[in-house]
């Protein structure tokens, strides 16, 4: 089993397959537009497009779950990513991700991408792993998804590789999306 064997309704009410998806490497994105994350919308746009070229998609699942921080119908979470934050790539209906009613793609990329826990090094992700373990520990317990802005990386196979919380920055696992674009293939020579 791999992504490509889910289906899911974008936000404009299409239902498509992921499959539509296959050969490229994809970053699977659960948004919230008010939550203090969003501020990554910008870091996951540069993203898109630096890489979109090159078979990158970003796509995203705006989820009201985590602190209620998506409360919108789907035509104002649009309107506001697109005007608040200039999203162009793909964004999909409000999705549960945890939970009795948690979208089946969700449970697959967590029962694939198991929790690792947050990044100690960080301010933020000593911060979160304390806010979730005192507020919300039943959402800190098991592999599901914790937090808006949770990350999973697939390659061009449709398998998850990686799996990046919260706290991670886009930015910084840009390396790790281009090495996906690139392996198998020859990586273009610079230059001088």
């Amino acid at each position: 089993m791999t992504i490509y064997d889910f289906q899911a309704t974008l936000i404009n009410g299409k239902q498509i397959k992921l499959s539509d998806y296959r050969e490229k490497v994809i970053l699977i994105v659960n948004t919230a537009s008010q939550c203090s994350f969003s501020r990554q919308f910008a870091d996951l746009q540069k993203l898109y497009e630096s890489r979109r070229e090159q078979g990158f998609e970003i796509l995203a699942f705006p989820c009201n779950q985590f602190n209620e921080k998506e409360p919108g119908s789907n035509s104002e979470v649009k309107e506001h990513c697109q005007m608040n934050h200039g999203v162009t790539f793909p964004m999909f209906e409000k999705t549960d991700v945890i939970g009795f009613a948690s979208h089946p793609l969700f449970e697959y990329l967590a029962q694939q991408a198991p929790f690792q826990g947050f990044d100690h090094q960080t301010n933020e992700g000593h911060w979160m792993e304390s806010f979730l373990k005192n507020k919300y520990p039943e959402i800190y317990t098991g592999n599901g998804v914790k937090w808006n802005f949770s990350k999973f990386l697939i390659g061009r196979d449709g398998f998850v590789k990686g799996r990046f919380e919260s706290t991670t920055l886009p930015s910084d696992i840009d390396s790790a999306i281009e090495s996906l674009l690139y392996l198998g293939q020859r990586r273009p020579l610079s230059r001088l």
